[in-house]
């Protein structure tokens, strides 16, 4: 019975829509929310991300990001490269996407930033076609033991595809708010050489870091509050998050909800889905954060809610005495660090 669920849950997974995989630190992941990101700071930025969702459900979710991002201040802009690898089912269905970015600043007043970006992917999708098991495999033994003449036996492929994503920042030294619209060529990532679209993807985010402290005296470190959403919606699913981050160098925590309360649980929205704990420390180049979903939807504490852990580095800019030149654009508000 288990051998056959196993096999009714890839065919499901074969044709269903997809949603993307998400990470509940999304700012921690900034390329992969919105390409206007790219070279939003004044360092060589490296992040590295890793999310395990429902561990306790049989071969889950397992989603990997590694990003790169570089601030060309001469030519108003930045560059930056994303790898996404996501792997799910104990078919061991994978997906691996490498990304170009390319974003572009100007400003509007010599307070607020504008940036533009635009995301150029190219993605492989596979499965494991050992781990399969078809039904007429079942009448020999409970192994599979004997070749299938099953026609989706024959037709499994590798899929390859094109993957363009656009996104517009707005930002000044508190606020920011930002758009962005992924799988604008509703690519199609079948295995089966039929039609398995990936439906176009809008997120809407936006945020404000407030200091504590209004006092007259300068102080190295002060407390930060700063409270941020993101939208997303993907053919019929949609989701929030919205929540806060507390900052005191070295000290991070964050909490946020995941769900929308006013739908109650309509089709393809899960109404309330989660809980999210964030606790990180940061220091002057590295910052490192670990956040748990405590699952809070009808699957419940049985699936082990979700691990996530963030690891960001920054590399100083070492600038050209002959080409030193005066930064023209602010840096994006930072999330976590109390200094600015």
């Amino acid at each position: 019975m288990k051998r056959i669920l196993q096999s009714v849950w890839m065919v499901i997974s074969l044709s269903a829509w997809a949603q993307d995989p998400e990470f509940s630190q999304y700012y921690s992941a900034p390329l992969y929310l919105n390409p206007a990101f790219a070279g939003t700071t004044n360092d060589h930025r490296f992040i590295a991300n890793y999310r395990n969702q429902w561990p306790n459900v049989t071969k889950g979710y397992e989603t990997y990001a590694m990003s790169y991002d570089y601030n060309l201040n001469r030519f108003n802009s930045g560059v930056g490269f994303l790898v996404t690898a996501d792997k799910a089912g104990t078919a061991g269905m994978r997906s691996t996407q490498f990304n170009f970015i390319y974003s572009y600043k100007f400003n509007i007043s010599n307070k607020w930033v504008i940036a533009s970006g635009l995301n150029f992917g190219y993605a492989f999708r596979s499965i494991d076609f050992n781990r399969l098991l078809f039904g007429d495999q079942l009448q020999f033994d409970a192994n599979g033991n004997a070749p299938s003449d099953d026609p989706a036996a024959y037709n499994l492929n590798t899929a390859h595809y094109f993957d363009f994503k656009a996104g517009m920042l707005a930002y000044n030294k508190t606020f920011w708010l930002g758009f962005a619209a992924s799988h604008l060529n509703t690519p199609n990532r079948s295995l089966m050489n039929e039609e398995a679209v990936l439906p176009i993807k809008a997120t809407i985010h936006g945020g404000v870091r407030i200091p504590l402290y209004w006092g007259p005296f300068k102080k190295d470190r002060i407390s930060v509050l700063s409270p941020s959403f993101v939208y997303k919606k993907q053919g019929e699913f949609s989701q929030l998050d919205v929540g806060a981050y507390f900052l005191y160098d070295p000290i991070m925590i964050g909490l946020w909800y995941r769900g929308i309360p006013i739908e109650q649980n309509v089709k393809d929205n899960i109404s309330q889905d989660a809980v999210v704990v964030i606790l990180g420390f940061n220091l002057e180049r590295i910052e490192l954060a670990y956040s748990y979903d405590f699952t809070v939807s009808e699957l419940g504490p049985a699936s082990g809610g979700t691990h996530e852990i963030a690891l960001k580095y920054k590399v100083a800019i070492v600038h050209n005495p002959r080409h030193k030149k005066k930064e023209k654009f602010i840096p994006c508000p930072t999330f976590t660090r109390s200094k600015g």
